[in-house]
Formats: C-alpha cells, sequence, structure tokens
C-alpha cells in the first residue's frame, strides 16, 4: 500500500539492493547479526543505513506473522491496552522532529534514532502526548495503562506529565514507571501497543500506535520522513 509522506524515491540504490539481499538471507535462515554484517560491508554502508536495515528488514515468514497480530485501534473499542511508554512516544517524537522512521516489513513503524537512552522530555514531547491523548479518546479503547521504563532519566516525571494530559482529555489513565516494564506488558490481558520485536513475538493483539497517529497525520497532508523498503 502505497501511502503518503515517505520518502521511497530518496532512497539510495544501494540501500534498496542491500535490503533485498538481507531479506533473501533472512529467509534462508542465516543468522541476523552476521548477515547484517555481511551486506553491510558488501555495500559499504554507514551506521544509519545499517540501522535502517536492522529496524525494518525482516525474514519475509516472520513479517507475515507479526502482521497477522497486528490490530488497528478502531477494532480494540472497549478492550484494555498497554502502551509500552518510551517506545510510542520516542518513535512518534521522532516522525515529528523530522528524523527518519521506518515502516518495516512486518508492518511496525520504528525509529532509528536510538535515542532511548538520550530522551530528554521536550516541546515536541508535549506535543506528540496531546495527538496520543486525541487518538486514543476518539477510538476509546477499555481501561488504558501506560508503562515507561524507570532506569531513563526523569520517567517519573514524564509519568506525572502523561497522566495529566490524560486526563485533560478524560482519560483516567493508569501510568508508572516501572524497572523493566516488559515483564507486565508480557502478562498484560488485553492489547498491548509496541513496536518492540520482542513483546511483538511473545503477544498476540498488538497495536502500533504511533505508526497509526504518523499515518493519519500523514494523511492530512503533513510530512514525515518515512523510509519503506518494501510495499504495504
Amino acid at each position: 500500500m502505497n501511502g503518503p509522506g515517505k520518502e521511497e524515491q530518496g532512497l539510495d540504490s544501494a540501500l534498496r539492493q542491500a535490503a533485498q539481499d538481507f531479506r533473501y538471507l533472512l529467509d534462508r535462515g542465516y543468522p541476523r547479526e552476521a548477515s547484517l554484517n555481511l551486506v553491510g560491508n558488501r555495500y559499504g554502508l554507514d551506521r544509519k543505513a545499517r540501522q535502517i536495515l536492522h529496524r525494518g528488514v525482516f525474514a519475509p515468514a516472520v513479517a507475515r506473522e507479526r502482521r497477522a497480530k497486528l490490530r488497528k485501534l478502531s477494532e480494540l473499542t472497549g478492550v484494555p491496552l498497554a502502551l509500552d511508554g518510551h517506545n510510542v512516544l520516542i518513535t512518534l517524537e521522532c516522525a515529528f522532529r523530522g528524523l527518519p522512521v521506518v515502516w518495516a516489513d512486518d508492518g511496525y513503524f520504528r525509529d532509528i534514532a536510538e535515542l532511548s537512552r538520550a530522551f530528554r522530555f521536550s516541546p515536541e514531547s508535549e506535543r506528540a502526548l496531546a495527538l496520543l491523548a486525541a487518538f486514543l479518546k476518539a477510538h476509546q479503547p477499555g481501561p488504558v495503562v501506560v508503562l515507561y521504563d524507570a532506569p531513563l532519566s526523569k520517567s517519573g516525571e514524564l509519568a506525572r506529565r502523561t497522566r495529566e494530559v490524560l486526563a485533560t482529555w478524560g482519560i483516567a489513565a493508569e501510568v508508572r514507571a516501572l524497572p523493566v516494564p516488559e515483564k507486565e506488558l508480557l502478562v498484560f490481558s488485553g492489547a498491548v501497543a509496541t513496536s518492540d520485536t520482542h513483546l511483538i513475538d511473545a503477544r498476540q493483539d498488538l497495536v502500533d500506535l504511533a505508526g497509526e497517529i504518523i499515518l493519519q497525520e500523514a494523511g492530512k497532508g503533513r510530512a514525515f520522513r518515512i523510509i519503506v523498503l518494501q510495499d504495504h
């Protein structure tokens, strides 16, 4: 599916060919890290290009299985929803800051900025939270839980601000910062919003909340730097 806001035309032909070769190797069971190194070295790819492949290219069977688990938020009215907080917010913020995001083979949007450890709440974070709250309000999922990574800087403040923004939109969410939020997300009774591959592979009902919001805003004419390495 060809949607708005993509930067497919600007992709280097070497990166496109590298993506095909990487996908080919993964499809035949070759180890992921070794295959990425092999392809990256063959095409002389820099760190950013390798990160695009790492975040965006998967074995076709793996990609199909993950896409089969992906639900639209509109399908989950009344269903409990847990957000992988930093994962969703950082992806949104990167997109709205004009940084590249990958619409991966498996259907999920991922940033390539490697910002997790350096993430700091900013005006862009505030805007991302407001869009997130508006989207949740419009689609009315069940009880909402947002879990942040406590080891990341000022996660407690981020949780507090998230709670305030959601409350402004009439969303009474449970928002917490935990040492290892993945432990709760893995066993959460409901759907989980994330693009984390470990969580996706371990769970069934997934939502790419950041991706849905990016596509919604792109449909309204907002320009994003969306990298797509194969059609969706």
